[in-house]
């Protein structure tokens, strides 16, 4: 293959740059470099040998790759697509192989000069990454005879294209997630590409763009049952097509979906109105939350130190959010992860990446570059049209914005809360909501912004009024102003009289006094109609989370997960500082039993003292009590330390992703002689957690030997069902209550009673109150839930007739579906 390759126009007409065209995806090269001409001929050539590796179907525009790998993209017009295919004749077929010089479209240009934006015309090298641009014309050019400008590859250009080669597969997929590509849809895309060395294009409505580029795929303004097309090349191309096109036809539901936004009510002059992105109830100061920022210097002298400024930057800010993906992982905060998940997919964008280092390559600043790049995207999904995209935006900007304060050194810190406010703001970005304490946060309130953004999806998920869209008149509110925010109504009272501040509040009384009503009752024991009581503990991590736990009236600790104790340093915790971790625990939770489960990490996890191998599948390798295994000292100091609290009566130790009862009784004997040591004469009870099927098989010779058993509902799903737990696209399939789930639960817990040994659940069903009667009916006699749920959950377990629950149980097992025993136990306990 010749790694130099000259093109030649193909078109007669005026050479342009890029930069000149008037399409901010051409002008910001976000389709890759090359030039662009002013078509005075009607035919469009060859620029050189090649194959037709894509054909618009409107023909408007073709991909030929060149013998030396060079994919060169001929798109004739601006906004042609629209033209649905009217004016252009294609002479070529996907697949043929032309000559330089060779006619490939014929264009009417009188109908597509009528009807298009444009006519401006571009030649765009789409893997430019891989080659050098050398001789670029200028002036006018004679179509077929005018040298256009010269290729010259890298040296890595001509090896990757023949691995590439090896391998091609094509395919179309209908996407089904909610809402179409937005941020979190295409960010899953883009992981499910990023794996395979192949080069994957997904195309939509003639546009083609690198699956691997989160912002790229949300560029297409691919809706909902919206049909795309897949290219993949390379060695592992089948692979790779598959995985991209499973993802895009997986059906997932996004968060903005549950948002029941209401019209934009009339209201009366003074008065606020907006859009009702979380609904609630507030009164409150007025917190004005300006946020300026930094401004960069346009231009640098040094580029490669502005390449490794922009480097540790990024590092810092992806170590930032990580670690907020990480906390709301702990506390159970499922959307906030998925939000901040998403920030750090935009972050490690290929196409963004790349913009930053062209742009600091040609003089530019770190922060400037970075800035320009954000802007191009946010001109691209403004331009689309949709809404939700559009919110996108505001994810870009703070990104923008937090990026921009680590370069230049101005990072702010959050305000102190003393009162709970309603925030006032132009926009909020969701690491502004997420920095404040939640219950110092009344509500929020924005001129800008969308019922579909990110941080409207945080607001709803942490139970905080949100009213958006409200316009201008929003900021004449000032710090100090006492409001009166109903985001269910879609209004705001910037000057509320008594009559309606007390009409409000005995409004938010009631509400108050239910929930008060529920904390005054949850000290007392959960007892069902018939008299049997059920423990309701909780899940912690720390002593402040047992503590939180207690104040909400908890009976217990349900587990205690102590990963959080080993991972985010760089050795491991000595047995001194998980024994103070563990007694302050049991300290929180006084003559209450506590379970703290041994260390459950794996090669997905940065722990990097323990020395684990990166896996393929880190969910199917070396977790739980494996890890312990591989790594038994480490084991010995986390048994020693557990030994070490006291009282023993009261903890209770839990192994994790134990699968046969040689596992169990390896660490038993390991427990005794390490409590013979230490010369004690009391031993903590010993139990294992039900997660993986195998467990839930031998649930009756697990007890024979263990003490309690605790079903993790989340892990158990997951190998019950196949379905990976971190794969989003995925998510609203994996139903706990699905018939199959209830028959291992049914299988544990009746195995657990042959040896008279009792079975809880500290998965993430036993929060759920719709899955309460089941779990109860089932016969499970414990739940761990979050803190605050601990409340609601015992008052659900009052209304409950066990013998009802029982029935209904053993009838749910005979179900197809998840789906249909949710609908059953909706039909049986309407209250939740």
């Amino acid at each position: 293959m010749n790694p130099s390759l000259q093109l030649i126009a193909p078109f007669s007409g005026l050479l342009l740059p890029l930069s000149q065209v008037p399409d901010p995806v051409f002008a910001g090269l976000m389709m890759g470099d090359g030039l662009a001409i002013e078509p005075l001929s009607s035919t469009l050539l060859a620029p050189c040998d090649g194959v037709i590796s894509q054909l618009a179907r409107t023909h408007h525009a073709l991909t030929l790759t060149a013998a030396n790998g060079a994919q060169i993209l001929l798109h004739i017009g601006i906004d042609t697509v629209q033209l649905a295919g009217a004016g252009f004749t294609a002479l070529v077929a996907q697949g043929d192989r032309v000559r330089q010089g060779q006619a490939l479209i014929e264009v009417d240009l009188d109908v597509v000069a009528r009807r298009a934006a444009s006519l401006i015309s571009m030649l765009v090298i789409a893997n430019g990454e891989h080659y050098q641009l050398d001789e670029r014309a200028s002036g006018l050019a004679q179509a077929g005879q005018t040298p256009l400008l010269r290729l010259h590859a890298l040296p890595a250009a001509t090896t990757a294209y023949a691995s590439e080669l090896t391998g091609e597969s094509h395919g179309r997929a209908t996407v089904r997630h909610a809402g179409g590509l937005h941020a979190r849809p295409a960010a899953l895309v883009q992981n499910a590409a990023r794996p395979f060395a192949a080069q994957v294009q997904v195309a939509f409505k003639g546009h083609s763009v690198n699956a691997k580029s989160m912002v790229a795929l949300m560029t297409l303004g691919v809706a909902e049952e919206d049909d795309v097309e897949v290219l993949a090349q390379g060695s592992d191309a089948a692979a790779a097509a598959a995985a991209v096109i499973a993802a895009l036809q997986t059906r997932s539901q996004g968060a903005h979906a549950t948002a029941q936004p209401v019209a934009r009510p009339t209201v009366a002059a003074g008065m606020l109105s907006g859009v009702c992105a979380a609904p609630g109830l507030a009164i409150a100061p007025v917190l004005r939350l300006d946020i300026r920022e930094p401004e960069p210097v346009q231009w640098a002298d040094d580029p490669g130190q502005e390449a490794r400024w922009l480097q540790q930057a990024l590092q810092q800010l992806r170590g930032r959010i990580g670690q907020s993906v990480n906390d709301a992982l702990r506390r159970g905060a499922q959307a906030q992860s998925e939000i901040f998940s998403a920030h750090l997919a935009l972050l490690d964008d290929p196409e963004l990446l790349q913009a930053c280092q062209k742009g600091i390559a040609s003089g530019l600043s770190a922060g400037f570059a970075f800035r320009q790049a954000i802007s191009t995207q946010c001109q691209l999904l403004a331009a689309l049209g949709n809404p939700l995209l559009a919110e996108r935006i505001a994810d870009l900007r703070d990104l923008q914005r937090q990026l921009l304060q680590i370069l230049l050194g101005e990072e702010s810190q959050p305000p102190v809360l003393s009162v709970p406010v309603i925030l006032v703001a132009e926009d909020l970005a969701p690491s502004q909501l997420a920095s404040l304490p939640q219950d110092k946060v009344a509500g929020m309130l924005t001129a800008a912004g969308g019922a579909t953004s990110h941080v409207a999806i945080l607001a709803r998920a942490l139970g905080i009024p949100a009213l958006v869209a409200c316009g201008p008149a929003a900021l004449q509110l000032h710090t100090g102003q006492q409001v009166l925010l109903d985001a269910s109504q879609g209004w705001c009272h910037p000057a509320p009289d008594e009559r309606t501040l007390s009409e409000a509040a005995g409004r938010i009384a009631a509400l108050v006094q239910r929930r008060q009503h529920m904390q005054a009752c949850a000290n007392a024991a959960a007892v069902t109609l018939d008299g049997v009581s059920i423990e309701v503990a909780v899940n912690v991590a720390n002593a402040d989370e047992a503590r939180d736990g207690l104040r909400h009236g908890a009976d217990s600790v349900g587990l205690t997960r102590t990963e959080f104790l080993f991972i985010d340093r760089q050795q491991a915790p000595d047995a001194a500082e998980q024994q103070q971790a563990y007694q302050a625990v049991l300290d929180a939770m006084p003559e209450r039993p506590v379970i703290i489960r041994t260390l459950d990490v794996g090669g997905d996890k940065e722990v990097p003292y323990l020395q684990l191998p990166a896996e393929t599948n880190p969910a199917l390798g070396l977790r739980g009590i494996r890890s312990g295994f591989a790594d038994p000292a480490l084991l010995d100091m986390q048994l020693n330390a557990l030994l070490a609290v006291q009282p023993l009566s009261r903890l209770r130790i839990l192994l994790p992703m134990i699968s046969e009862v040689d596992e169990l009784l390896r660490v038993r004997q390991r427990l005794e002689l390490l409590a013979g040591q230490l010369g004690l004469s009391e031993r903590p009870q010993l139990g294992v957690m039900i997660e993986v099927p195998a467990a839930a098989l031998l649930a009756d010779q697990l007890a024979r030997h263990a003490d309690f058993l605790s079903i993790g509902t989340n892990d158990l799903t997951q190998y019950t069902l196949a379905m990976d737990r971190c794969n989003a696209t995925l998510a609203s399939r994996m139903d706990a209550l699905h018939p199959a789930l209830l028959r291992l639960i049914a299988m544990t817990v009746e195995g657990a009673r042959q040896h008279g040994k009792w079975v809880g659940v500290c998965g993430a069903l036993a929060s759920d109150p719709l899955a309460v009667p089941v779990l109860v009916g089932l016969g499970v006699t414990e739940l761990s839930v979050s803190p605050g749920l601990v409340p609601e959950i015992k008052s659900r377990i009052r209304a409950l007739d066990l013998a009802v629950c029982q029935r209904e149980a053993r009838s749910m097992q005979t179900l197809s579906s998840a789906s249909e025993v949710r609908q059953r136990a909706q039909h049986c306990w309407p209250a939740a």
